[in-house]
């Protein structure tokens, strides 16, 4: 699908590592098909995940009392978020589809990918209520979270001491990406990399490549409650 415009948020430290390999797979797949594909390497590019008032460039709205959420705000109306927000929001904005690649940590997220969310999403640029889930601002894009885990796939089930997968991705699904507007695409999930044969990681990751080749045809999952929780 030439054309098409990728941004993979991307959060491991190390190149060689097995979600690197995810990674540069999915360059390479959706290179191939004529996409033009952009890759934000959170660490190497040590960004920061803290939001503070360094994201705010010049005046405060309000100098009296900090409030991130609001000065974000007012800044991103002004143009007056730091360089570093800037650019992540101009690769979103372009994006047809964003892929978020990472190792799952406690439930969730890598804190530096999470930052990226924090700073990166901000009111009137992802968000505005009411124009929030199926009218967020980002209504015309796709997004993906392809990540690994510890644990094997028995763990993740509703049955199994960890509870079913769909509840870790609930709040990254559903609470960040669907309220922004963005519709989700199904997960794609390399449970315990580390604890399998190198042959099973092989097929891991042909698996990934494989799905890649029809990745647009795709129709995005349901992201009301009942998918989650039934």
């Amino acid at each position: 699908l030439p054309g098409k415009k990728v941004l993979i948020i991307y959060a491991h430290q190390e190149p060689k590592s097995f979600n690197g390999s995810l990674k540069n797979i999915a360059v390479e797949e959706l290179s191939k098909q004529g996409c033009s594909v952009t890759v934000s390497d959170l660490y190497a590019m040590q960004f920061e995940p803290r939001a503070t008032r360094n994201d705010i460039v010049g005046c405060l709205h309000n100098s009296k009392e900090f409030s991130y959420g609001v000065e974000a705000r007012e800044a991103y109306k002004r143009g007056d978020l730091s360089s570093d927000v800037t650019e992540e929001q101009k690769k979103v904005q372009e994006a047809d589809l964003l892929i978020f690649q990472f190792p799952l940590y406690w439930f969730s997220m890598p804190a530096i990918m999470k930052g990226w969310m924090d700073r990166v999403l901000v009111e009137g640029f992802a968000h505005q209520f009411p124009d929030c889930y199926n009218s967020g601002l980002l209504k015309n894009k796709f997004a993906l979270f392809s990540f690994t885990t510890g644990g094997n796939q028995e763990v993740y089930t509703k049955g199994g001491i960890s509870g079913d997968i769909r509840y870790l991705l609930w709040p990254m699904q559903h609470g960040i990406m669907h309220f922004c507007g963005v519709k989700v695409l199904a997960p794609h999930i390399c449970f315990a990399p580390e604890h399998v044969s190198e042959e099973e990681r092989k097929e891991m990751l042909l698996a990934w490549a494989q799905r890649l080749k029809t990745l647009w045809k795709e129709e995005p999952i349901d992201c009301s409650p009942e998918w989650y929780f039934k």
